[in-house]
């Protein structure tokens, strides 16, 4: 995203149109907002404050970063690297806080956008507020997004794909693939034999570990929660296959760690299924044809992320065609898009009209000048080369 930011002359070019009308020229410019901000996760403290304040600090706003709370260091350094590297002081700063921080910058009348990354209650919280307040606002939410497999996947890569997209960074991130949805019996049996022995290979562990696959969770009452889903999960009537709770890791037994557990035959009746759960737990649901594995994503209250598996051109087409989500991957477990496209989904995983980073950020930070210029032929003054606008008498 930064290499993207340092391209800024090629994508802020705007529009010319030469002859409009009789020696007349019209074109368009973009300029910045004046002072903008940005409110962050926890799960990406360096990745998404830079989405945000690298291409508007680039398109000539100053730009407010609240990061969250629960680690809030990193994005203070990144604001100490920004000024090493020779950016002006006051161009970029972070404040702490909580809810009073948030609604004081949605409040200020002199913060004219806000970008914000959270979860979809608060997400249009964000929004909503920040709209009333007659802010430019981009508010991206949760997700529950699926994995398609179908009969013709390549399961050995599936598995692979699947055991970082469902378990690493411990399921917290929007982008994880915490359902998967083999199509026919005969695929849910054979996937669900080859994940069980790639789960039991999942080492946890903390952050010192390279060879660890994954790490804790946030905080203790994080953990509570996805445990908590857990056993609604097996409230509901879901098969619960590999249970991750009450794992331990030695020399680190109050760690906030979560195992990675698997669930078959949810339903899309289960409220499990329906909420996020934002932890490392992977749901089945088995479906019978590609019509029903369609609707799935599709009919889901999130509409962020969505993949399918198959060698089959025809049904990838289709399903990239019809799926309702914001972003799809073609055998691609994680499609979130490079830095010169744009990152959002649709329904309650994204609050407002413009997408993350790419050229929709640089509409968002910028709004458009447009300029109807015509040069007389004779000297200043000359009447007889005035300008008249055209009018009905």
């Amino acid at each position: 995203m930064i290499e993207f930011a340092c391209g800024i002359p090629h994508v802020l070019k705007g529009e010319y149109t030469q002859g409009a009308g009789p020696g007349i020229d019209v074109y368009s410019m973009r300029q910045p907002l004046g002072v903008v901000a940005g409110i962050t996760p926890f799960n990406f403290p360096a990745m998404i404050p830079m989405w945000m304040f690298g291409v508007a600090i680039a398109c000539g706003n100053a730009f407010i970063l609240k990061p969250s709370e629960r680690d809030p260091s990193v994005p203070v350094r990144l604001a100490e690297l920004m000024q090493e590297a020779g950016l002006p002081d006051g161009i970029l700063q972070v404040v702490q806080g909580d809810k009073e921080m948030v609604d004081a910058i949605l409040d200020h009348p002199e913060i004219k956008a806000v970008s914000f990354v959270g979860s979809s209650d608060i997400a249009h919280y964000v929004y909503r507020r920040g709209v009333e307040a007659g802010k430019r606002v981009q508010a991206m939410g949760g997700a529950k997004n699926h994995g398609i497999v179908m009969p013709d996947a390549d399961l050995d890569q599936v598995v692979n794909d699947l055991a970082g997209a469902a378990f690493g960074s411990a399921g917290e991130r929007c982008m994880a693939l915490p359902v998967v949805v083999p199509v026919g019996e005969k695929t849910a049996i054979a996937l669900r034999e080859k994940l069980l022995p790639a789960i039991a290979a999942l080492r946890v562990g903390v952050s010192t570990d390279a060879q660890a696959h994954y790490g804790p969770v946030v905080t203790a009452a994080h953990k509570a929660k996805i445990e908590s889903y857990i056993q609604m999960g097996v409230d509901e009537g879901a098969e619960l296959v590999v249970d991750g709770r009450g794992f331990t890791l030695q020399g680190h037994e109050q760690g906030f760690f979560v195992g990675p557990t698997l669930f078959d035959r949810v339903t899309p009746q289960m409220r499990s299924y329906q909420e996020e759960i934002f932890g490392p737990v992977l749901q089945m649901v088995r479906a019978d044809s590609f019509e029903e594995a369609l609707r799935l994503p599709s009919e889901h209250q999130y509409g962020n992320g969505v993949a399918i598996f198959t060698r089959n051109g025809h049904a990838a087409r289709e399903f990239a065609a019809r799926v309702n989500v914001g972003m799809v991957g073609i055998n691609v477990p994680i499609p979130v898009p490079v830095a010169y496209h744009t990152f959002g989904g649709w329904k309650r995983s994204a609050f407002g009209d413009t997408n993350q980073h790419g050229m929709e950020g640089v509409k968002f930070f910028t709004k458009v000048k447009t300029i109807t210029q015509r040069w007389p032929d004779g000297g200043v003054g000359d009447a007889a080369n005035a300008f008249v606008i055209p009018t009905m008498g």
